[in-house]
Protein backbone atom coordinates (compact mmCIF):
# COMPACT_ATOMS: atom_id res chain seq x y z
CA UNK A 1 0.00 0.00 0.00
CA UNK A 2 3.56 2.00 1.09
CA UNK A 3 4.06 1.30 -2.85
CA UNK A 4 0.85 2.57 -4.05
CA UNK A 5 0.81 5.80 -2.23
CA UNK A 6 4.36 6.68 -2.93
CA UNK A 7 3.30 6.19 -6.75
CA UNK A 8 0.21 7.92 -6.43
CA UNK A 9 2.29 11.23 -5.52
CA UNK A 10 3.85 10.95 -8.56
CA UNK A 11 1.06 11.17 -10.79
CA UNK A 12 0.95 14.51 -13.02
CA UNK A 13 -2.30 14.18 -14.54
CA UNK A 14 -1.46 17.12 -16.35
CA UNK A 15 1.28 16.04 -17.69
CA UNK A 16 1.29 14.89 -21.49
CA UNK A 17 1.91 11.12 -21.04
CA UNK A 18 -1.09 10.90 -18.91
CA UNK A 19 -3.17 12.84 -20.82
CA UNK A 20 -2.47 10.51 -23.71
CA UNK A 21 -2.83 7.43 -21.90
CA UNK A 22 -5.92 9.24 -20.61
CA UNK A 23 -7.55 9.84 -24.06
CA UNK A 24 -7.85 6.14 -24.45
CA UNK A 25 -8.42 4.55 -21.06
CA UNK A 26 -11.31 7.74 -20.86
CA UNK A 27 -12.49 6.54 -24.11
CA UNK A 28 -12.86 2.66 -23.11
CA UNK A 29 -14.74 3.60 -20.23
CA UNK A 30 -17.27 5.92 -22.37
CA UNK A 31 -17.55 3.51 -25.02
CA UNK A 32 -17.79 1.16 -22.35
CA UNK A 33 -21.36 2.58 -20.98
CA UNK A 34 -22.92 3.47 -24.18
CA UNK A 35 -22.07 -0.60 -25.25
CA UNK A 36 -24.37 -1.34 -21.67
CA UNK A 37 -26.56 1.37 -22.82
CA UNK A 38 -27.31 -0.13 -26.24
CA UNK A 39 -26.67 -3.76 -24.62
CA UNK A 40 -29.31 -3.62 -21.98
CA UNK A 41 -32.46 -1.98 -24.35
CA UNK A 42 -31.65 -5.17 -26.97
CA UNK A 43 -31.94 -7.29 -23.97
CA UNK A 44 -35.47 -5.25 -22.48
CA UNK A 45 -36.31 -6.66 -26.59
CA UNK A 46 -35.45 -10.40 -25.73
CA UNK A 47 -36.52 -10.69 -22.64
CA UNK A 48 -39.64 -8.29 -22.79
CA UNK A 49 -41.07 -9.52 -19.04
CA UNK A 50 -38.00 -7.48 -17.76
CA UNK A 51 -38.31 -4.71 -19.84
CA UNK A 52 -38.55 -2.01 -17.06
CA UNK A 53 -36.02 -3.28 -15.29
CA UNK A 54 -33.45 -3.60 -18.22
CA UNK A 55 -34.51 0.25 -19.37
CA UNK A 56 -33.84 1.35 -16.24
CA UNK A 57 -30.26 -0.34 -16.17
CA UNK A 58 -29.59 1.22 -19.70
CA UNK A 59 -30.67 4.81 -18.15
CA UNK A 60 -28.41 4.27 -15.89
CA UNK A 61 -25.53 3.23 -17.81
CA UNK A 62 -25.79 6.20 -19.93
CA UNK A 63 -25.68 8.55 -16.98
CA UNK A 64 -22.42 6.65 -16.24
CA UNK A 65 -21.30 7.43 -19.67
CA UNK A 66 -21.90 11.17 -18.91
CA UNK A 67 -19.90 11.08 -15.63
CA UNK A 68 -16.97 9.65 -17.31
CA UNK A 69 -17.51 12.39 -20.36
CA UNK A 70 -17.21 14.95 -17.59
CA UNK A 71 -14.03 13.48 -16.34
CA UNK A 72 -12.66 13.61 -19.53
CA UNK A 73 -12.93 17.73 -19.66
CA UNK A 74 -11.99 18.16 -16.18
CA UNK A 75 -8.53 17.21 -16.98
CA UNK A 76 -9.21 18.92 -20.59
CA UNK A 77 -8.48 15.37 -22.66
CA UNK A 78 -10.33 14.82 -26.04
CA UNK A 79 -11.26 11.14 -25.38
CA UNK A 80 -10.20 8.97 -28.39
CA UNK A 81 -13.42 7.24 -29.20
CA UNK A 82 -12.48 5.62 -32.74
CA UNK A 83 -9.83 3.69 -30.64
CA UNK A 84 -12.29 2.76 -28.06
CA UNK A 85 -15.26 1.43 -30.84
CA UNK A 86 -12.69 -0.58 -31.59
CA UNK A 87 -11.50 -1.81 -28.41
CA UNK A 88 -14.98 -3.14 -27.90
CA UNK A 89 -15.43 -4.70 -31.60
CA UNK A 90 -15.06 -8.31 -31.02
CA UNK A 91 -17.67 -8.06 -27.60
CA UNK A 92 -19.88 -6.09 -29.38
CA UNK A 93 -20.23 -7.82 -33.03
CA UNK A 94 -20.29 -11.22 -30.85
CA UNK A 95 -23.14 -9.35 -28.74
CA UNK A 96 -24.93 -8.46 -32.23
CA UNK A 97 -24.55 -11.73 -33.54
CA UNK A 98 -25.82 -13.86 -30.65
CA UNK A 99 -28.99 -10.79 -29.85
CA UNK A 100 -29.99 -11.38 -34.01
CA UNK A 101 -30.14 -15.58 -33.35
CA UNK A 102 -32.36 -14.75 -29.81
CA UNK A 103 -29.39 -16.32 -27.85
CA UNK A 104 -30.26 -14.35 -24.69
CA UNK A 105 -27.72 -16.43 -22.17
CA UNK A 106 -24.72 -16.14 -24.34
CA UNK A 107 -26.08 -12.23 -24.51
CA UNK A 108 -26.25 -11.82 -20.70
CA UNK A 109 -22.89 -13.40 -20.20
CA UNK A 110 -21.48 -10.84 -22.51
CA UNK A 111 -22.83 -7.71 -21.19
CA UNK A 112 -23.75 -8.73 -17.64
CA UNK A 113 -21.18 -10.95 -16.91
CA UNK A 114 -18.24 -10.18 -18.71
CA UNK A 115 -18.45 -6.62 -19.68
CA UNK A 116 -19.76 -5.55 -15.99
CA UNK A 117 -16.99 -7.77 -14.45
CA UNK A 118 -14.67 -6.02 -16.44
CA UNK A 119 -15.78 -2.88 -15.64
CA UNK A 120 -16.00 -3.16 -12.35
CA UNK A 121 -12.38 -4.64 -11.74
CA UNK A 122 -11.20 -1.63 -13.90
CA UNK A 123 -12.94 1.10 -11.81
CA UNK A 124 -12.03 -0.61 -8.50
CA UNK A 125 -8.01 -1.00 -9.56
CA UNK A 126 -7.94 2.85 -10.76
CA UNK A 127 -10.35 4.42 -7.70
CA UNK A 128 -7.36 4.41 -5.44
CA UNK A 129 -4.89 6.58 -7.98
CA UNK A 130 -7.68 9.01 -9.45
CA UNK A 131 -7.87 12.93 -9.49
CA UNK A 132 -10.23 13.88 -7.27
CA UNK A 133 -12.99 14.72 -9.48
CA UNK A 134 -12.68 11.07 -11.78
CA UNK A 135 -12.51 9.46 -8.08
CA UNK A 136 -16.25 10.44 -6.65
CA UNK A 137 -17.45 10.23 -10.08
CA UNK A 138 -16.46 6.16 -10.52
CA UNK A 139 -17.13 5.63 -6.68
CA UNK A 140 -20.67 6.11 -7.36
CA UNK A 141 -20.36 4.43 -10.87
CA UNK A 142 -19.12 1.07 -9.53
CA UNK A 143 -22.03 0.40 -7.25
CA UNK A 144 -24.65 0.45 -9.68
CA UNK A 145 -22.37 -1.97 -11.66
CA UNK A 146 -22.94 -4.51 -9.05
CA UNK A 147 -26.53 -4.26 -9.61
CA UNK A 148 -26.20 -4.42 -13.04
CA UNK A 149 -23.94 -7.57 -12.80
CA UNK A 150 -26.34 -9.06 -10.04
CA UNK A 151 -29.18 -9.34 -12.51
CA UNK A 152 -27.46 -11.23 -15.20
CA UNK A 153 -26.44 -13.70 -12.32
CA UNK A 154 -30.05 -13.68 -10.75
CA UNK A 155 -31.68 -14.45 -13.94
CA UNK A 156 -28.99 -17.01 -14.47
CA UNK A 157 -29.39 -18.88 -11.89
CA UNK A 158 -33.07 -19.09 -12.63
CA UNK A 159 -32.48 -20.96 -15.83
CA UNK A 160 -28.55 -22.82 -14.59
CA UNK A 161 -29.62 -26.39 -16.22
CA UNK A 162 -30.96 -25.19 -19.76
CA UNK A 163 -28.33 -22.32 -19.99
CA UNK A 164 -25.21 -24.36 -18.43
CA UNK A 165 -24.05 -25.40 -22.30
CA UNK A 166 -24.85 -22.28 -24.03
CA UNK A 167 -22.68 -20.48 -21.00
CA UNK A 168 -20.19 -22.73 -21.56
CA UNK A 169 -19.57 -22.06 -25.11
CA UNK A 170 -20.45 -18.47 -24.43
CA UNK A 171 -17.27 -18.47 -22.50
CA UNK A 172 -15.34 -20.47 -24.71
CA UNK A 173 -16.01 -17.42 -26.97
CA UNK A 174 -15.62 -14.10 -25.54
CA UNK A 175 -13.12 -15.06 -22.29
CA UNK A 176 -10.42 -14.94 -24.73
CA UNK A 177 -11.57 -11.70 -25.94
CA UNK A 178 -11.03 -10.07 -22.64
CA UNK A 179 -7.41 -11.10 -22.26
CA UNK A 180 -6.72 -9.44 -25.64
CA UNK A 181 -8.21 -6.34 -24.41
CA UNK A 182 -6.27 -6.13 -21.31
CA UNK A 183 -3.24 -6.85 -23.33
CA UNK A 184 -3.83 -4.15 -25.70
CA UNK A 185 -4.98 -1.30 -23.09
CA UNK A 186 -1.99 -2.52 -20.40
CA UNK A 187 0.55 0.12 -21.04
CA UNK A 188 -1.86 2.70 -21.12
CA UNK A 189 -3.24 1.29 -17.74
CA UNK A 190 0.37 1.62 -16.40
CA UNK A 191 0.73 5.28 -16.87
CA UNK A 192 -2.92 5.77 -15.07
CA UNK A 193 -1.07 3.71 -12.09
CA UNK A 194 -3.09 0.72 -12.72
CA UNK A 195 -0.96 -2.59 -12.83
CA UNK A 196 -2.25 -5.23 -15.40
CA UNK A 197 -1.72 -7.89 -12.64
CA UNK A 198 -4.14 -6.25 -10.39
CA UNK A 199 -6.67 -6.00 -13.08
CA UNK A 200 -6.36 -9.21 -14.15
CA UNK A 201 -6.75 -10.72 -10.20
CA UNK A 202 -9.47 -8.48 -10.10
CA UNK A 203 -11.87 -9.32 -13.34
CA UNK A 204 -11.18 -12.91 -12.48
CA UNK A 205 -12.20 -12.63 -8.90
CA UNK A 206 -15.26 -10.93 -9.81
CA UNK A 207 -15.73 -13.19 -12.84
CA UNK A 208 -15.61 -16.08 -10.79
CA UNK A 209 -18.13 -15.37 -8.12
CA UNK A 210 -20.27 -14.31 -10.57
CA UNK A 211 -20.17 -17.74 -12.04
CA UNK A 212 -20.02 -19.52 -8.61
CA UNK A 213 -23.46 -17.37 -7.38
CA UNK A 214 -25.09 -18.66 -11.05
CA UNK A 215 -24.83 -22.54 -9.92
CA UNK A 216 -21.21 -23.25 -11.40
CA UNK A 217 -18.62 -25.72 -9.17
CA UNK A 218 -15.33 -24.35 -8.44
CA UNK A 219 -13.70 -27.21 -10.87
CA UNK A 220 -15.94 -25.65 -14.10
CA UNK A 221 -14.87 -22.00 -12.61
CA UNK A 222 -11.27 -22.78 -12.85
CA UNK A 223 -11.82 -24.42 -16.02
CA UNK A 224 -13.57 -21.69 -17.56
CA UNK A 225 -11.27 -18.99 -16.45
CA UNK A 226 -8.48 -20.97 -18.38
CA UNK A 227 -9.86 -19.99 -21.49
CA UNK A 228 -7.51 -17.32 -23.62
CA UNK A 229 -5.25 -16.62 -20.70
CA UNK A 230 -2.05 -18.25 -22.39
CA UNK A 231 -2.78 -15.03 -23.81
CA UNK A 232 -2.33 -12.89 -20.71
Amino acid sequence: MQQLADQFEEIDFHSEIYKDAYSRINAIVIEGEQEAHENYIRLGQLLPEHQNELIRLSKMESRHKKGFEACGRNLQVTPDLQFAKEFFAGLHQNFQTAAAEGKVVTCLLIQSLIIECFAIAAYNIYIPVADDFARKITEGVVKDEYSHLNFGEVWLKEHYTESKTELEEANRQNLPIVWKMLNQVADDAHTLAMAKDALVEDFMIQYGEALSNIGFTTRDIMRMSAYGLTAV
